[in-house]
């Protein structure tokens, strides 16, 4: 994936609506970190994968592509707040099941919300790129959704969202 693309254009969009909103001085670590996790919970909503109890499928890819995606703005986001980039490595891909790799990225995200730190952003995001890979989401699928969300949410503030 083109890292430094994806995180110019999410700078953008934050510097757009910081400035917008009034929100240049603030500190919106915390605001971020709360807003990936609850987008990686609609993410985990629209999986199902949780729901033992249900028969309903989950939802159609493109949605959970979709819900994917608006994790991964709120993941660069943080990283632009930190002034941190992923430093991409080899990972191997983890073998666990989806639930197991859901609460992984939940704990990975709790760690980094208590360090801040660069080793702990790299992991975050690395879990957060298997979480990907396990949903069964290429880099140029990410990447074309991660484009197009993009763009619809500049539209949103061009709308006042």
């Amino acid at each position: 994936m083109n890292w430094p693309l994806l995180y110019d254009m999410q700078r953008t969009l934050d510097e757009r609506i910081e400035a917008e909103h009034g929100l240049v001085q603030e500190d919106l670590f915390s605001r971020k970190m709360l807003a990936f996790l609850v987008e990686l919970g609609e993410l985990a909503n629209e999986t199902r994968c949780f729901k033992f109890w249900s028969v309903k499928p989950s939802s159609p890819a493109e949605r959970i592509l979709e819900e994917y995606v608006d994790g991964l703005h709120f993941l660069l986001s943080l990283g632009l707040e930190c002034g941190l980039f992923y430093q991409e490595n080899e990972a191997p891909l983890a073998e666990r099941s989806l639930v197991e790799q859901f609460l992984a990225v939940f704990h990975a995200a709790d760690r980094f919300g208590m360090t801040k730190g660069r080793a702990d952003y790299d992991e975050l995001f690395t879990e957060y790129l298997r979480l990907g890979a396990a949903l069964g989401f290429s880099a140029d699928a990410i990447t074309i959704a991660y484009r197009r969300k993009n763009e619809v949410n500049h539209q949103r503030q061009n709308e006042r969202y």
